[in-house]
């Protein structure tokens, strides 16, 4: 789909306007959780299924954040359908399988003060936390369920129900759900998907420079070095006073 027929902000059907809240829609991984070591083994678990040769670690990393399919398209365009449907799903088993591990308490930590800059967050009456993220329905109910982070996120945007990253989308769902004006609201991510889905959806865009993709790259409106510096970049792009 071409980028001129994407849905326009515009459009987003508000069901109860509030000026006053503000919404910080965040991608999760690479953002809050540093999920490569489990990307990368369900990966190489993937490939080896279709004797095929792992790839480098900076070029699966590069495509974190977008749907299954799409990351598979990228990573092997001249691979037919069927095959990479066998990957997915490959993928999507050794995923499973390191869960169930014991090794899994290791995995998918979250990046030093993302559950604090979220609780603070929350704490306030007018900020609602959201959730666009490539990861399934089930993948990110296990991480929220892992990191204690139940009640936190108003609105859930997972791939099971939406075009991949840089459509713009997920949003314009949690958009739509909270009834928060584009102009209030900011995407929090680390790849250049999340930079474009949020631009592509009218909000303000914070990249932060931990993630998966090279900082030069995520032309975001304000990049942060640490979770200790959101609060403020919040409230630049949401035009609030402190």
């Amino acid at each position: 789909m071409s980028a001129g027929s994407w849905p326009t902000p515009h459009l987003i059907r508000s069901i109860c306007p509030m000026p006053d809240l503000r919404l910080v829609i965040c991608d999760v991984d690479g953002t809050l959780v540093d999920s490569q070591a489990e990307i990368v083994a369900a990966m190489a678990s993937a490939f080896a299924s279709q004797d095929m040769p792992m790839l480098d670690r900076a070029t699966v990393l590069s495509i974190v954040g977008l749907s299954l399919d799409e990351a598979f398209a990228q990573l092997c365009p001249h691979v037919d359908p069927t095959t990479r449907g066998y990957l997915v799903q490959a993928y999507k088993d050794a995923f499973n399988d390191l869960r169930g591990s014991g090794a899994k308490a290791e995995l998918s930590p979250m990046f030093a003060g993302a559950r604090e800059a979220l609780l603070a967050l929350h704490a306030q009456d007018e900020i609602l936390l959201a959730v666009a993220t490539g990861k399934s329905k089930r993948g990110l109910d296990k991480m929220i369920e892992k990191h204690g982070l139940e009640g936190i996120f108003v609105s859930q945007q997972v791939a099971d129900f939406h075009p991949s990253k840089p459509h713009p989308a997920m949003v314009l769902a949690a958009l739509s759900e909270t009834g928060v004006a584009p102009h209030r609201a900011v995407m929090l991510g680390d790849t250049t998907f999340d930079m474009d889905m949020g631009r592509a959806g009218g909000v303000g865009t914070i990249g932060v420079s931990w993630g998966y993709h090279p900082v030069e790259t995520l032309t975001a409106d304000i990049i942060i070095d640490d979770f200790n510096s959101l609060p403020e970049a919040v409230n630049l792009l949401t035009g609030h006073k402190t």
